[in-house]
């Protein structure tokens, strides 16, 4: 059984804390890597803990009562997110997303994300839905904008299997009804589709959020981490989910909202809304990327798929200077070479890699 996977990855392949250059970079301005991509969005990671187990994530086999998950001690505090948080908006972030492990479950998060609002820039979580009845109003006084919310099927059985935790539909449905009341939509709804296990419902989730306002992201079933036995039969390509749904409702394709927009846009021809796809594995979009992770305890990751990352805490916990940060930041995003997917084969989609609970999808 595979155990303990952020520390074998921390001991065997994380980078040592960059060291600060000796020609300065300015503490603000716009960073571009290697490939001309800005750094535009950051997704932070504020709890490494879960309340579902789904098959894709967080199989119980790897993460059960046993798994040693992160102390309270080894996670940034809000203040140290604030502040990492507003080093990156000085860089050009536009956007933040707070994601997990299950956000909500990190206590007081209203109080994050009401500090993170100061920063002026678009702010939106992504969870499971489960806890949105009691927090969304809460979230929604606090500053946030959007939420985005995880739901793999409409089908009860197919759900409570995937979430592997017996959580029933109708209770994320309500979740999404007290968002959407709070004023936190329109909202999107992610659903992972897995070739076998909820392809079938494809059709019936297009329908139901049809006519809602909400927008229904079909995701491709990816090999984020090593604990989700991913393999290349169980992905259903976007151009078939879109065949699908088309054959039952027309669409069209529809312009992206801007450069590096990871979800490809279509709307219902008779005007009742749009449904997007995210086509990771058959239709790579490294070349647009402008994603930043900062993971639960602190550690900067530039790709979705890494193997490692930068210990940004022991500098937050380490007495330097906001300068000092930035150009750290600054160091670590000029040379960033990331295009996993582009070159993604069956050896790379075996190699180990960090957790998507751990880093955010």
């Amino acid at each position: 059984m595979q155990r303990n996977i952020i520390p074998l990855i921390d001991q065997r392949a994380l980078q040592a804390v960059p060291a600060v250059p000796q020609t300065r970079i300015a503490a603000t301005g716009l960073l571009a890597d290697t490939r001309g991509r800005r750094v535009r969005d950051l997704r932070i990671s504020v709890t490494d803990r879960c309340n579902f187990r789904c098959t894709y994530c967080m199989p119980k086999s790897v993460f059960d009562r046993d798994y040693p998950f992160l102390p309270r001690d080894a996670l940034l505090s809000f203040e140290e997110i604030a502040r990492a948080a507003r080093l990156f908006v000085a860089h050009g972030v536009e956007k933040i997303r707070i994601t997990g492990g299950e956000p909500l479950l990190r206590r007081n998060i209203e109080r994050l994300i009401e500090m993170l609002a100061r920063l002026g820039v678009e702010l939106a979580l992504t969870t499971n839905g489960a806890l949105l009845p009691k927090k969304a109003r809460a979230l929604k006084d606090a500053g946030l904008h959007r939420v985005t919310v995880s739901l793999d099927s409409l089908n009860d059985a197919t759900f409570r299997a995937m979430n592997d935790v017996d959580f029933p539909v109708a209770s994320v449905l309500d979740g999404i009804a007290v968002a959407t009341d709070a004023g936190l939509g329109p909202l999107k709804v992610n659903m992972v589709v897995k070739r076998g296990t909820n392809d079938r419902d494809i059709v019936a989730m297009a329908r139901h959020f049809k006519g809602s306002g909400h927008i229904v992201r079909f995701i491709e079933f990816m090999d984020v981490g090593s604990s989700n036995g991913w393999r290349m039969d169980d992905v259903v390509p976007s151009a078939e989910v879109i065949e699908r749904i088309r054959a039952e409702m027309p669409l069209e394709p529809i312009d992206r909202n801007y450069e590096g927009e990871v979800a490809q846009r279509w709307r219902h021809v008779d005007g009742s809304g749009e449904i997007g796809v995210i086509s990771s594995v058959t239709r790579a979009f490294c070349s647009t990327c402008t994603r930043a992770r900062l993971s639960t305890e602190g550690k900067l990751y530039t790709c979705l798929f890494a193997s490692h990352g930068h210990d940004l805490r022991a500098l937050l916990r380490g007495g330097r200077s906001d300068d000092e940060l930035s150009a750290v930041i600054a160091s670590i995003w000029q040379v960033r070479e990331d295009r996993y997917s582009e070159i993604r084969t069956a050896e790379t989609a075996r190699q180990r890699k960090i957790e998507m609970s751990y880093i955010g999808g």
